[in-house]
């Protein structure tokens, strides 16, 4: 079934397809503060200097933080190349819990991947402590390859984020 514009909800997203299906669980010890580091995964203008594997840039990062809310991510590749993205938020608990559906879809809004992601944020004595999971479920042919880059694609977007909010303020 699906609930809402085009989103998909949990019963939907468990059903195996025979194109795959991956998980990538990332913790990460961050120094910095936790209200900075939820920021970064709640400010679009933040968002979009972080998100996607390194040499993409993000140029629509939109995020209506609150449950229910919609997020719309457009990645764009070193090939030029668009690969958008939407979903919905599921869960929002500031500045500690973020719990998302992720839905990557073709130019024409068709569904190639559909999954959920878990954001947690802890203090650790001045630091935050991170724990990042996202579970895809492959809905077409190409998604093998594409849930082949999961890993990849995410540990470079937590680097980035680690990097972003490592950063001297100016």
């Amino acid at each position: 079934m699906i609930a809402g514009p085009n989103f998909v909800n949990k019963q939907t997203m468990h059903k195996p397809t025979g194109y795959g299906d991956g998980t990538v669980t990332i913790t990460r010890i961050f120094d910095a503060p936790r209200a900075l580091v939820w920021q970064a995964w709640t400010d679009p203008e933040m968002m979009a200097q972080w998100f996607g594997p390194r040499q993409f840039t993000v140029p629509v990062c939109e995020l209506d933080v609150q449950e229910g809310g919609v997020l719309r991510i457009v990645m764009r590749g070193p090939d030029g190349n668009d690969y958008p993205m939407k979903g919905v938020f599921l869960d929002v608990v500031p500045p500690e819990r973020l719990v998302f559906s992720n839905i990557a879809v073709d130019k024409d809004g068709n569904h190639l991947l559909e999954g959920e992601t878990t954001v947690t944020l802890a203090e650790q004595g001045g630091k935050t402590a991170l724990t990042m999971t996202s579970h895809m479920i492959g809905l077409v042919p190409i998604a093998p390859q594409m849930l082949a880059g999961m890993e990849a694609g995410w540990t470079q977007s937590i680097d980035k984020l680690g990097e972003l909010v490592s950063a001297p303020s100016s």
